[in-house]
């Protein structure tokens, strides 16, 4: 008969009840095995099982950086925001410049148009100032204190001397004077004398004499005879003359031809023709 494997007895039971009875009591000490879950894979499911954590990882990475460009991307578009305010703001205040050079503008030219005109009035008021000169001669290296104390007298018996002319009628002078202050100490240039003459022609007639004769001598001493003009007038004169200093006096020329000259002149004549 067969025995019990618990008991090692015989057992009265047939045997393929024995052998049902065993395959239960294994199936109730084995552990319980899900069919969806098998305990053991095969290499391919463990392959793609880390390739799928790769990529998981490979996705929250790319979240992130995701993630920090979106914060890069709004910080980004507020500092434009604040560029176009202020490029805005920049944009008004040159419209506030350009508005106020037309006004600086449209000034500048009505100056241009004032300092036009005062130039033409200075122009003006310069003539004014030469002919109300006209009359006056300027005198240099009359020594100080030998005029005395009335220059016009003085001026009316020394010039005939010193130009070696008789003058009729004799030389007028409304009045004399020295020019700027005494010098104290005496040394130095004298000063110079400036005198208004009573008739426009003995001007005219002294200023030829000094022009043609130069400096003039009296004794020792050389003096200089001019006509007085207004400061402008005589820093154009002297710029003038420091460019285009005075010729020599004029002399005669003649035109003087010899015949050899003639013949010259005679003979290309004849070529020509």
């Amino acid at each position: 008969m067969p025995r019990d494997k618990t008991t090692g007895k015989a057992s009265g039971k047939p045997a393929h009840q024995l052998l049902f009875s065993e395959a239960l009591r294994q199936q109730k000490h084995s552990p319980v095995v899900d069919p969806l879950t098998p305990s053991h894979t095969n290499k391919a499911e463990d392959t793609q099982g880390a390739s799928m954590d790769r990529i998981l990882q490979e996705t929250l990475v790319v979240g992130r950086k995701l993630e920090g460009m979106d914060n890069a991307m709004l910080a980004l578009t507020a500092e434009t925001r604040s560029m176009r305010l202020e490029i805005a703001g920049f944009q008004s205040q040159i419209s506030g410049l350009d508005q106020r050079v037309t006004t600086v503008e449209a000034q500048a030219a009505s100056w241009t148009n004032r300092d036009q005109e005062l130039l033409h009035l200075r122009s003006r008021l310069t003539d004014l100032e030469d002919r109300s000169r006209r009359n006056n001669i300027r005198l240099l290296g009359i020594l100080e204190g030998t005029e005395g104390t009335d220059i016009p007298s003085y001026l009316g018996d020394m010039l005939p001397k010193l130009t070696d002319s008789i003058f009729d009628p004799p030389l007028e002078f409304q009045r004399a004077h020295r020019l700027g202050p005494k010098r104290q100490d005496g040394k130095g240039r004298p000063r110079p004398i400036i005198a208004c003459m009573l008739r426009h022609g003995q001007v005219c007639q002294l200023l030829q004499i000094a022009q043609t004769q130069g400096p003039l001598r009296l004794g020792t001493l050389e003096i200089r005879l001019s006509a007085d003009f207004s400061r402008e007038t005589a820093e154009r004169r002297r710029v003038f003359l420091s460019l285009h200093p005075p010729s020599s006096p004029r002399r005669e020329i003649r035109l003087i031809r010899t015949s050899q000259d003639v013949d010259h002149q005679e003979r290309g004549v004849s070529d020509l023709l």
